[in-house]
């Protein structure tokens, strides 16, 4: 499988990421997250491999999610729910991700990314 790296162009940390992955020689398919926003069966499928809560999945810092007022509103939301809003809107969700055929990794920290070269 080949790696997906999913971010924004605009986003500092996302550009931080795939330059780490460039030094590293880790290739990858990119994917932006707001022109090709992952649809609610790719985040039900990478949301179970992955082992994180949906929660995580969220940008809270996004003004988006701080607009929606999404603190409260996502308590009272089914899990079906709650993709099926991260699928409507790119901006919503945490990034950059990226998938590999073993991990599938959300937001930048380097310490985490360095399992890809182990």
């Amino acid at each position: 499988m080949e790696n997906i790296f999913i971010q924004y162009p605009k986003c500092s940390t996302c550009k931080k990421a795939k330059k780490w992955l460039e030094e590293n020689n880790i290739q990858f398919k990119e994917r932006n997250i707001v022109i090709e926003t992952p649809t609610a069966k790719e985040l039900t499928q990478w949301i179970q491999k992955s082992g994180y809560d949906i929660k995580k999945w969220f940008n809270t810092s996004g003004l988006k999610y701080k607009e929606l007022n999404l603190k409260d509103k996502l308590l009272n939301m089914t899990d079906k729910e709650k993709i099926e809003l991260l699928a409507s809107d790119g901006m919503l969700i945490k990034r950059p991700i990226l998938i590999t055929d073993k991990e599938i990794l959300i937001g930048f920290k380097e310490e985490k990314w360095n399992i890809i070269n182990s």
